[in-house]
């Protein structure tokens, strides 16, 4: 559906606005973790003004965590049920296991829905999400908790990422808020807060209640830096 809404805004944004294309290099400082991503960002401004900005993307995401926790992912295990409301249930706490990673480190490359509106010629604020694309990286050890028992297992990032509504998502996928100023020049300089989903897959299916399992994911929220070069 967003995949959707996109296509068609932006065939109407061609009609009547102007194109814009930029570079992104952002940075995600959290608590042990971290983000790092690169995007190539091709926006239309819409409107009369052309205030508005609507566009996508390709991005480039990698997170980094030492010594952390990922929780069963499926969203029905973690809230009973699926469909675009899980969003506002809460988790099942005893559906609940965790894989723990001594050094976790997934990669992805994602297509990303872009908007953002200018507040003034050099202030801009903005969100962007990853819709859909693939995650990449080695096979890690990691070790299976379920309350006191524990299992060594390997693990390796969940290769199809796809925006499905909360605990219904598949893989890594990386989110913004943010504003930007525009510097002298094509330069500008970015902040705010990102989002990342990061999900492993294991060999096999370690969780075995209330149903096989074999999904892991952790969720970061992080103080995002950055800069975007207009292209």
């Amino acid at each position: 559906m967003l995949l959707l809404l996109l296509t068609v805004l932006s065939a109407t944004a061609q009609q009547q606005a102007k194109q814009v294309q930029l570079l992104d290099v952002t940075a995600g400082i959290g608590n042990e973790q971290g983000t790092a991503s690169v995007a190539y960002i091709y926006n239309w401004h819409v409107g009369k003004a052309k205030r508005f900005s609507i566009g996508t993307g390709l991005r480039f995401s990698s997170y980094f965590g030492s010594n952390k926790y990922f929780i069963t992912a499926p969203a029905k295990l973690t809230s009973g049920s699926t469909g675009p409301f899980v969003i506002f249930k809460e988790n099942i706490t005893a559906n609940l296991d965790s894989l723990l990673f001594d050094a976790a480190n997934t990669n992805a490359l994602n297509i990303t829905i872009n908007m953002a509106y200018a507040i003034t010629p050099k202030l801009t604020a903005g969100v962007n999400i990853d819709a859909v694309g693939f995650s990449f990286g080695k096979d890690q050890f990691a070790r299976y908790v379920n309350g006191t028992t524990v299992v060594n297992t390997t693990a390796k990032p969940t290769v199809l990422n796809a925006l499905l509504v909360s605990d219904n998502d598949y893989g890594t996928l990386n989110s913004e808020f943010f504003a930007t100023y525009q510097l002298s020049g094509p330069w500008s300089i970015k902040a705010g807060l990102g989002f990342l989903f990061s999900e492993y897959t294991t060999a096999t299916n370690v969780q075995q209640l209330p149903e096989p399992n074999d999904r892991f994911r952790n969720k970061v929220t992080t103080l995002a830096v950055g800069v975007r070069y207009k292209l």
